[in-house]
């Protein structure tokens, strides 16, 4: 098979179990990167996966965690498999074969599933000023499948067939080693999100392809990890769209971003109760707080 899978760790049971599960016999060698969790991951791993790697550091995100293990793994293709993920059988294999017959592709992602079989979108549009807008002043909604008004979330897409994408989910994604090599791994500033959509962008930058293929699938649960902490976490979520365009369309653009988003939050916080309303009250002070250059070296 010669592919290293790599998975990133922090409080992932019971998923996680099912996800090495998924790997048995695949002949895929496994490394599970693991950032502190102590809700008995490492004890699962070791006593129920004794051939797989373990990594302990300490938390550097998901974009830190996968290169980690791509650091030390050996084959040809990386397999980037979230903990709250699971492969269909044969899956893998048809990752592999279809990447080998596409030479000039960086990342093959495959069709995600929910637990339930239901198809998971997968397939999304790098973030602009404009994209942000349809999404957080809720536009995308009036037209779920138009590419003018839900591009962030590649609305039209066919999620049947073969077809080139911006960029895959990091859910589960096979990447190939020498576009790796050629490009770097994650940008460690990404903490959590957009650390994907960074990469396929360098990798377009670069000349590679991005290839979607749903005759490889994958369940997927989505969130398990990130909900355990959520108010942060979205301001994670924010902070990644406000680096992406810094670095790749310049500090008056994530200016931009960082006010449209800023406008949008407080509408949000007015028209939600709860938990959510003080979730985007609370992202709304952190956007006010200062310009997009001194939210992209705060942390927490």
């Amino acid at each position: 098979m010669d592919v290293s899978a790599v998975i990133v760790t922090y409080n992932a049971l019971p998923w996680l179990e099912r996800s090495l599960e998924s790997l048995e016999g695949t002949g895929a060698e496994t490394i599970v990167v693991d950032h502190g969790s102590a809700d008995g991951t490492l004890a699962l791993v070791r006593e129920r996966f004794p051939g797989a790697r373990v990594i302990e550091q300490e938390n550097k995100g998901l974009g830190g965690g996968s290169n980690a293990g791509m650091r030390v793994g050996s084959g040809r293709y990386f397999l980037l498999l979230n903990s709250d993920a699971w492969l269909k059988e044969g899956a893998l294999e048809r990752l592999v074969a279809f990447a080998d017959e596409h030479p000039g592709a960086a990342v093959v992602g495959p069709k995600l599933l929910n637990p339930d079989g239901t198809l998971q979108r997968s397939v999304r549009g790098f973030p602009t000023v404009w994209r942000l807008a349809t999404e957080y002043f809720f536009l995308r909604k009036l037209a779920p499948r138009s590419g003018a008004l839900n591009s962030f979330y590649a609305g039209g897409f066919d999620h049947d067939a073969m077809r080139d994408a911006e960029f895959v989910m990091g859910a589960a994604m096979l990447v190939r080693r020498d576009a790796a090599d050629a490009v770097g791994l994650f940008d460690e500033d990404f903490f959590m999100f957009n650390e994907e959509s960074d990469w396929c962008f360098r990798f377009h930058e670069a000349g590679w392809e991005v290839l979607f293929y749903p005759e490889a699938e994958v369940f997927h649960v989505g969130g398990a990890t990130t909900k355990q902490n959520w108010p942060s976490n979205y301001r994670e979520q924010l902070r990644s769209h406000l680096r992406f365009l810094a670095k790749h369309q310049g500090m008056r653009e994530a200016e931009r971003a960082r006010r449209l988003l800023l406008a949008s939050l407080r509408l949000r916080g007015i028209a939600f109760r709860g938990e959510r309303g003080r979730a985007y009250r609370d992202a709304a002070r952190w956007l006010r707080s200062g310009p997009v250059a001194a939210l992209l070296e705060s942390r927490g």
